[in-house]
């Protein structure tokens, strides 16, 4: 039963990024991961790719053979691999049981109302397939109020559309501390909390937002996704350990993979540790490390960083040294005259 992560978001959201750091994060702790590349534009992805959808359908291609724009160009090379799915199949079939990461193109129309991108994850839960969706948003987004309630519905509405186990990822939280301060603490805007505290931050945000028309509009807004009651997000720094470890144990819960990975009696220490959530992060614990005390904690970690080379330094040339004083018997010079060992032989 292998699973998977389907991994969407705007672009600049950092979803190839997170593809390549996930690869390398699951290999590291001695999971076996495959990238699958379902963007038909990119053709320099910065991951090896098992499967890419570029040798079916190349986006220039159909913006010359079609005289299409770049997102309608995208939309039929989705709708190309939908009606061509044996093609995907088949190379999925050669995976395995590896643990798959789909990278999605960034056109919010295809997770949004367009359908052949949904099509193509519920072909793949037929296949035995264990998804999770991962919908990914610059942490930008938190600086200013109406780009945060736009990320909000966008959050929201793929949530419907996708109907699938899902995630809602604020990536690159290592870069918020480079903003203007945030008016409320970090897990005001993760646990989506009363969002009517937000509105006059919106307003003053733009002259434009204080009519009564934009006042009315915005209220129902926010009150629409407080109704739904389904919009959180979960937090990423893809260079930092931790996090990734912290991130990838939600999705393992979230998928299932917690409860019947294939881990067994010769794990490693990092797969215990997933294992036994040994790792987890609160929000508050993200707060302190990346906003509130960010230099003193990036100073402890070039401390650490530093002594850990000094100690792998010291050993490789203890190791050099042990291998200096080894004789080296083979290429030892026999003495001249022989050894001085008399062989006597006794006649049969």
């Amino acid at each position: 039963m292998p699973f998977a992560q389907l991994v969407l978001g705007s672009p600049g959201s950092g979803k190839s990024t997170y593809c390549n750091g996930m690869q390398q994060f699951m290999s590291a702790i001695g999971r076996k991961c495959s990238v699958v590349n379902l963007d038909p534009a990119n053709d320099h992805t910065s991951y090896p790719c098992a499967i890419d959808v570029r040798d079916l359908i190349k986006l220039e291609d159909i913006m010359e053979e079609d005289d299409l724009g770049p997102n309608g160009a995208v939309l039929y090379a989705l709708e190309e691999l939908e009606q061509n799915m044996e093609w995907l199949e088949t190379g999925l079939s050669e995976l395995g049981e590896d643990y798959v990461l789909f990278d999605c193109p960034g056109q919010v129309e295809l997770y949004t109302h367009h359908s052949s991108l949904r099509n193509i994850f519920f072909r793949l839960q037929k296949l035995g397939y264990r998804l999770v969706v991962l919908h990914l948003s610059d942490s930008y987004c938190l600086t200013l109020p109406s780009l945060y309630i736009s990320n909000l519905i966008l959050s929201l509405r793929a949530m419907l559309q996708m109907d699938l186990p899902h995630l809602n990822v604020l990536t690159k939280v290592d870069k918020l501390s480079t903003y203007s301060p945030l008016p409320f603490n970090l897990d005001f805007y993760t646990e989506v909390q009363d969002l009517s505290y937000l509105l006059p931050h919106l307003e003053e945000e733009s002259s434009a937002m204080r009519g009564s028309k934009f006042e009315g509009l915005n209220t129902a807004i926010v009150e629409l996704v407080e109704s739904f009651g389904l919009v959180g997000f979960e937090t990423l720094a893809v260079e930092d350990k931790r996090s990734m470890m912290h991130l990838l144990q939600v999705i393992d819960r979230a998928g299932g993979y917690a409860f019947g990975g294939a881990e067994g009696a010769n794990d490693t220490v990092w797969q215990v540790a997933m294992r036994e959530g040994v790792t987890t992060m609160d929000v508050k614990d993200v707060q302190e490390r990346w906003l509130d005390a960010k230099d003193d904690y990036d100073e402890k970690e070039s401390r650490e960083w530093a002594e850990q080379a000094k100690i792998r330094d010291e050993a490789e040339a203890a190791a050099d040294a042990e291998m200096g004083d080894d004789v080296d018997l083979e290429n030892m010079p026999i003495p001249a005259g022989g050894s001085g060992i008399k062989v006597v032989r006794k006649n049969q």
